[in-house]
């Protein structure tokens, strides 16, 4: 018998990304090559062939897009600290790790419980139980000096727009000058999700709608970038195969591709007094 799951509605979703990432490893062209994914799906007890659909790519495409916004930061900062807000199973550490890097997982009390049964805390590694949307974890990630990155993938969709917009101001207040990825979804895309064959799968459903990620400058955000999986970085592009490097560019007009973006902010409030 593999590790039982007992997640909350929201938190099961993370097994949908788990398991692209797991298929991927095992494509003759692997975009992340997360050998991790496939040794968790296999030590997992939790019926993940019911996921079919697009998501399971898309996951993959999304956290390629995400993990070069953290190549990049690193490049520049080999010594700063990331933080993947909502980390779910993700291995990203594993795949991004450049021996210097100070890294935080934070998740909520059930996720890292389960987190915790196939991981392990190091001196540069550390999870955090707790909520993107409480301030406790603010000090202890930010022990040393230096520059921080902030990540949250695939997670504020699920929460109530009064909710994503207290805590993108909560941050920017909280975090100066600091880099801050993560997703947004227009109306069509939320408005389609009983459609899909993946969400058909689980009770969570997203809820905070973005059309204009522009939009959330008013919360002491500067949008950098902004892409789709029709137009990632060109090193993310070389990575992946003819199929999703032509096909998400054929398909950049079609709404679920086109409303569906990846963003890099950075904070622009100045130190709290």
């Amino acid at each position: 018998m593999g590790e039982p799951v007992s997640l909350g509605e929201v938190q099961e979703t993370l097994l949908i990304p788990l398991y692209g990432r797991a298929r991927d490893a095992g494509d003759t062209r692997s975009i992340l090559g997360d050998d991790m994914a496939v040794k968790l799906v296999e030590e997992i007890d939790y019926d993940f062939a019911k996921f079919t659909g697009p998501s399971l790519g898309g996951a993959v495409l999304r956290a390629s897009i995400f993990d070069q916004y953290v190549r990049d930061f690193l490049d520049e900062h080999p010594d700063g600290t990331v933080v993947d807000l909502g980390c779910g199973l993700s291995t990203r550490f594993d795949r991004l790790d450049n021996g210097r890097v100070r890294w935080f997982d934070l998740d909520v009390d059930d996720t890292m419980a389960l987190r915790r049964k196939f991981f392990e805390d190091t001196t540069r590694y550390t999870m955090i139980a707790g909520s993107l949307f409480s301030t406790e974890w603010y000090e202890q990630v930010r022990e040393r000096s230096g520059p921080v990155f902030l990540l949250s993938e695939a997670v504020l969709l699920y929460f109530p727009p009064e909710e994503v917009n207290a805590v993108l101001g909560q941050l920017a207040q909280a975090f100066p000058s600091t880099p801050l990825a993560f997703d947004t979804g227009g109306p069509i895309m939320m408005n389609n999700q009983d459609r899909n064959p993946d969400f058909r799968q689980v009770p969570a459903r997203m809820k905070w709608v973005c059309e204009d990620p522009r939009t959330l400058e008013q919360f002491g955000l500067a949008l950098v970038e902004s892409r789709t999986f029709a137009s990632p970085q060109r090193e993310v592009a070389s990575r992946w195969p003819a199929k999703h490097r032509y096909g998400m560019r054929a398909l950049s007009w079609f709404p679920p591709v086109r409303t569906y973006k990846l963003n890099l902010f950075r904070t622009e409030m100045s130190e709290p007094s």
